[in-house]
């Protein structure tokens, strides 16, 4: 108890700078899941970085959807007798042209670094037959946004239904492919004898074109939608992909309301989908703040249970946090652009900093009523001493206490109240209550020797704000 106080009086007594600063983070007020009218947003992407940087961000990540597309055919011949709905996205409009439209805007706001993404939605499986009755699309609504792919055909050949054409999976057709071969040569031999067998041989050649464009063996991914539910493989698939061009992948909103929604003629149904984020492995993060409520965020969720994982040696990477936005339009959902804010920890205010900030959890995301945002100024986790210190990302090792700071503020005027929980590997360990500006210092007490742990935190009350884990590892004292 005497080291307690003593070190949490330490804390107190010397304030100093924050630790972001001492290792030259600074705050970048940035939105992600930005949406134009290459997809289902109401604004040019030029009119989106204007507004961005009026409202003095500084960050902007647009996730454009990049295939909207159905399509379904009767048996045998499903790919030539399909019906095909496709609503607005990248690759409909051209990924050229989305990703030159993206480096203009960039050119004429120089004040705000601008990096592309996108929106996908890589599989989905029918049920039922009929169109306008009983067939209905699941799955669509799995969707995972990516950052970082800059490159024309990174995006064209993403693994995603209907996404353009790829001799990728050939091998995975060579029994149709070789059957298709030996149906036209037989033909082509037919023909090629003459007489009346050629006509013979003519239907050899036209069933072997029938077949192997039914067959589609140039596709950019193994799925179709006709064989059900496959897992997670398809979206594993996705984020494999995204890995092997250096991109990030988070998944979006993992807790969406049950229901049944129309597109054309066709019922698409939504549901909650929180255990990918166990199924899948190797992906960059989740939206722990968006449009809709998220409660995977509580102590002892889903998301401690992936983060404990990491801390265990079971998954390769922690998996952080990130605020979508779902930004489409001034008014939708009583949203304004800024409501929902992502805030980087940069040292280099450029798109390889934010990139990197993103891959190694130097983001906190947040939720307001626009301007009126919360703001973390300080979150971090020292020796009593202060010779050691971490902020969200980070990894530190420590022989005795763990000191934590947390410092919030925000624009609105001051006397909000607010919950502050600290939690340390899913578990609870103390709520602070009071008002904007609150600074909070605690020391906690020491854990097992050689055990990976982490502390994180989240505030409600004026708005919402979660931050990314503080990774821990106390090592004997001795």
């Amino acid at each position: 108890m005497f080291w307690h106080m003593a070190c949490l009086f330490i804390l107190i007594a010397t304030p100093g700078i924050s630790a972001a600063s001492a290792t030259g983070h600074e705050p970048v007020a940035g939105l992600m899941d930005v949406r134009t009218t290459f997809s289902d947003g109401a604004y040019e992407v030029e009119d989106v970085a204007r507004m961005a940087a009026e409202r003095g961000f500084e960050v902007l990540i647009i996730n454009d959807h990049d295939r909207v597309a159905m399509e379904f055919g009767t048996p045998p011949l499903r790919n030539l007798t399909k019906k095909k709905l496709e609503l607005s996205a990248i690759n409909k409009h051209g990924a050229n042209r989305y990703l030159a439209a993206i480096e203009d805007a960039a050119k004429k706001n120089p004040g705000l670094v601008i990096v592309p993404g996108s929106r996908s939605s890589p599989f989905y499986y029918w049920t039922g037959e009929v169109p306008g009755k009983d067939l209905t699309a699941h799955q669509h609504e799995r969707q995972i946004l990516t950052v970082g792919l800059e490159n024309l055909g990174d995006l064209e050949t993403l693994p995603i239904l209907h996404n353009g054409t790829s001799t990728k999976y050939l091998l995975m057709f060579k029994m149709e492919i070789l059957l298709t071969v030996l149906t036209l040569l037989a033909g082509t031999i037919l023909i090629v004898r003459g007489g009346f067998i050629r006509f013979t041989g003519l239907a050899f050649v036209i069933t072997g074109f029938v077949f192997l464009i039914n067959v589609n063996p140039f596709r950019t991914t193994p799925f179709d939608p006709y064989h059900g539910d496959q897992g997670i493989a398809p979206f594993q698939l996705l984020i494999d992909d995204v890995a092997a061009k250096e991109g990030l992948t988070f998944w979006g909103y993992l807790e969406a309301k049950p229901e049944t929604v129309k597109m054309g003629i066709v019922d698409v149904r939504r549901e909650a989908h929180p255990e990918v984020l166990k199924e899948s492995r190797d992906y960059t993060g989740f939206a722990v703040i968006g449009p809709e409520s998220v409660s995977l965020t509580d102590p002892g969720r889903l998301w401690d249970s992936v983060l404990i994982e990491y801390c265990k040696g079971t998954r390769k990477a922690p998996v952080w946090g990130i605020a979508a936005s779902g930004y489409r339009k001034e008014g939708i959902g009583n949203e304004q652009m800024g409501s929902i804010q992502t805030v980087f920890w940069l040292k280099e205010r450029s798109k390889k900093g934010v990139l990197e900030a993103l891959r190694r959890g130097k983001m906190y995301a947040c939720r307001g009523d626009y301007p009126m945002v919360p703001r973390l100024d300080e979150f971090s986790v020292s020796t009593p001493a202060g010779d050691k210190s971490a902020i969200s990302g980070d990894e530190i090792v420590l022989k005795d206490l763990a000191l934590i700071r947390i410092v919030l503020s925000s624009t609105e005027p001051p006397g909000k109240p607010v919950n502050v929980r600290l939690i340390r590997s899913g578990e609870l360990v103390k709520t602070f209550k009071g008002t904007l500006p609150l600074k909070v210092e605690y020391a906690d007490t020491p854990f097992k020797v050689g055990e990976k742990a982490y502390y994180r935190i989240d505030m409600t009350g004026s708005g919402s704000l979660i931050s990314n884990p503080i990774f821990v590892t106390r090592e004997s004292g001795s």
